[in-house]
């Protein structure tokens, strides 16, 4: 089992480096769905079934679909991504920073060692996530929805083509 779960670790860590490091989209974003599978992997042998396939559905399905959708409608050339690459870059730098001080604050007392009788083991359970879904985290849950659907609209916005003006 532990060269099982080194084994998926080691392939889901190379199938991230290669969406940051290949440099076609249409690329990035096929090896960004096989690190979606990959992490599913991962919650199957963590006993968390039910966010295995979320992360199936809903990530390397429907959000794969429409980074897909998107790339193939803004139709990116070569010349424009040579002209913003160094921007990009800073900024995936500063946004990338920003997430992990985010990350490891909202960690950092999620750790406790030294009490390991109360550990509980419904957890990769339907029922017990939904129950915690929807009382301890409602508010974190709708907000994401909010979000979500504001991403939509973006994207919508940005494949909408401008009409030329006749005067």
């Amino acid at each position: 089992m532990d060269i099982l779960i080194w084994i998926l670790g080691g392939l889901t860590i190379g199938t991230a480096l290669m969406v940051i490091l290949s440099k076609h989209p249409i690329r990035s974003v096929l090896f960004l769905v096989a690190t979606f599978f990959l992490i599913s992997a991962h919650y199957v042998l963590l006993n968390a079934q039910f966010l295995a396939i979320v992360n199936i559905i809903v990530y390397a399905g429907a959000i794969m679909v429409l980074f897909l959708f998107v790339l193939m409608l803004l139709n990116l050339s070569q010349d424009k991504i040579k002209k913003t690459a160094y921007m990009l870059k800073i900024s995936s730098v500063i946004i990338g920073g920003l997430f992990l001080i985010v990350l490891i604050a909202a960690l950092k007392d999620s750790f406790d060692f030294k009490s390991i009788e109360g550990v509980r083991t419904d957890i990769g359970y339907v029922k017990v996530l939904g129950q915690t879904l929807f009382s301890k985290y409602l508010v974190p849950f709708e907000i994401s929805s909010i979000l979500f659907i504001s991403a939509m609209v973006g994207a919508l916005m940005l494949a909408k083509k401008e009409k030329e003006i006749i005067e």
